[in-house]
Order: C-alpha cells, then sequence, then structure tokens
C-alpha cells in the first residue's frame, strides 16, 4: 500500500509514495489516464469540436495495464524493503501527450515514430492554452520527482503499454473510422504483431542509453517466464519525447519499457476500458522487479 500521496494535483497527476525511506525508483506513468471518466472531465473542459466518438481513439491508444503493473512493481519493490514513487499522468494523451516535447514539427514526431504532442482536432485557442499549461504542469512535477530519485542515486523507469499490432493509421480527422476498419475481424493481420516487451533505449544512431547490464537482465528475467524482449525493436529514444531529455540528464539511470497491452488485459477489447488482471500485471512486475534491483 501506499504511504502518502503528497504532492498529486487534481486533473493533472497522481503521486504515489510506496516504503518509509528515500525512494531509490521512480515509476513513470506518463499515458496513465486510462479511465473513461478521466477523458471525459477534460473533453468537458474543451470548448473546440471535438467529435463524439473520439473516446474510442482514447481507449486504443491509451497505455491501458500501465497503471495496474506500476502499482504491483511498486508493491513488489516495497516487499523488498525499497521505497519508491510512483508518478500517473491523469490527462488523456488523446488531448494532450505528457511524454512529447511539443511545439515542434509534425515531421520531427514521425522520424521517432511517435504521435504528435498535441493532435490536429486541437484547433480552439484557448483550449490549446489550457491543454498547455496542464502539460508544463505535470512535465514540471514529473521532472522534479526524476530528478530527485536519479539525482541521489536512484533508477527511472518510464513505464508504457502499447497494442498488440502496429496499426498504421494516420493521426487526422478520421483516425476513428479508420482505426475500426484496422480492427474489423481479419484486417488486424496485416500489421506486424509486436514484441511482448520493447525496451526503448537506443537513440537514432543505435547508441545504448541504459545500462547494457540492465538490458541484459531484463531479457533474462522475462526470458525465464517465456515473455520475448526486444532491443528497441518498434521505436528510437528520439528527442521529440520526454523521456529522453530524461535520460540525457541522467545518463544509465533511466529505462523505457513497452508492455503488450493483451499480455495483462482481461480480455484485450480496443475500443472500451478494458479491466486488467491483477496476476497478469503481478505477473509483469515480478521480472521487471528483478532486473531493476539488479541495476
Amino acid at each position: 500500500m501506499a504511504v502518502s500521496d503528497e504532492g498529486s494535483v487534481p486533473g493533472v497527476c497522481e503521486i504515489a509514495r510506496y516504503g518509509e525511506a528515500a525512494p531509490d525508483l521512480v515509476i513513470e506513468i506518463p499515458h496513465g489516464a486510462t479511465r473513461t471518466a478521466e477523458y471525459d472531465a477534460l473533453r468537458a473542459r474543451l470548448a473546440g469540436d471535438i467529435a463524439a466518438d473520439l473516446v474510442d481513439f482514447f481507449h486504443v491508444n491509451t497505455d491501458a495495464g500501465a497503471p495496474e503493473i506500476g502499482t504491483a512493481l511498486a508493491e513488489e519493490w516495497a516487499a523488498r524493503g525499497r521505497s519508491s514513487v510512483v508518478i500517473r499522468s491523469c490527462i488523456p494523451r488523446t488531448f494532450v501527450d505528457c511524454n512529447r516535447v511539443i511545439d515542434v514539427s509534425p515531421e520531427f514526431y514521425r522520424e521517432g515514430k511517435v504521435t504528435p504532442g498535441v493532435p490536429p482536432w486541437i484547433r480552439d485557442p484557448g483550449d490549446l492554452a489550457l491543454l498547455t499549461a496542464l502539460h508544463a504542469d505535470y512535465v514540471r512535477l514529473a521532472t522534479a520527482q526524476i530528478d530527485a530519485v536519479c539525482g541521489g542515486g536512484g533508477l527511472a523507469l518510464f513505464l508504457h503499454t502499447y497494442a498488440p499490432r502496429s496499426v498504421d493509421v494516420e493521426v487526422d480527422d478520421a483516425i476513428v473510422a479508420n482505426l475500426h476498419r484496422a480492427y474489423l475481424p481479419g484486417a488486424q493481420d496485416r500489421f506486424p504483431l509486436r514484441a511482448e516487451v520493447d525496451v526503448i533505449g537506443r537513440a537514432l544512431d543505435g547508441t545504448l542509453q541504459i545500462p547494457a547490464t540492465l538490458l541484459g537482465s531484463l531479457v533474462s528475467e522475462f526470458g525465464a517466464i517465456g515473455i520475448a524482449v526486444a532491443d528497441g525493436q518498434t521505436y528510437p529514444l528520439h528527442p521529440s519525447t520526454q523521456a529522453y531529455h530524461h535520460a540525457l540528464r541522467h545518463p544509465g539511470r533511466t529505462v523505457c519499457v513497452e508492455i503488450r497491452r493483451d499480455l495483462v488485459a482481461d480480455p484485450f477489447d480496443p475500443f472500451v476500458e478494458m479491466r486488467i488482471s491483477p496476476e497478469r500485471a503481478w505477473r509483469i512486475a515480478l521480472p521487471l522487479g528483478r532486473a531493476l534491483a539488479t541495476a
């Protein structure tokens, strides 16, 4: 159980601390707004013309299961007699992405193989101002936690989940209709199956930004339970992401991990708020914790 949630800001982030000592692990979940209620709450604050069915994209694109894995990992860490802090974004990335550097070109995001920081359906100037302010608040709070832990010699884990297949759909006003077509029975087979676990730790030039020993531990620990780990197969660690800049400030003290959602969802259903199996979340958290403990 978390010992405190001091520092949480409603509508921006939840911060939970586990253990009594100073934390030596920070678990950041920048796409942690996974609940329909969180989408609805921010949508109600926006004045612009937002499609009624955009919530379908929210469910497809948010990191379902990441908060549950993060909580299980923090409890596993506490069982070791160690302390951690979990910071979860409450801001749906459907409106602004807390793991992005915003105000860069669309081409820059495409180079990083990532979705944009602010999507094209945010057109109202007041909405843009609100979302930019929320983004800045979250990044400030998350950075403070990451810097405190990593600056003291601890580790930062940037925890994500992704859909089982890499669906090639343009992020534009037709995205919901295109996603529904992509998820029709049989249509998914034309998209590549992603790795069960992917460690996002290599820059564009292939340079490994995390300790090679930690990568080896992740491969070994997950391999022991029959889960294959890829080495940057899906995305590079790119300057359009906040994770890249955190890694640059704290060399060798950060790691970004993607977990395939169908490993924890019960069942995987892309267009609804998914139920996450506690048992499956723990199945991921245990080898993750064992690997991190070796760093």
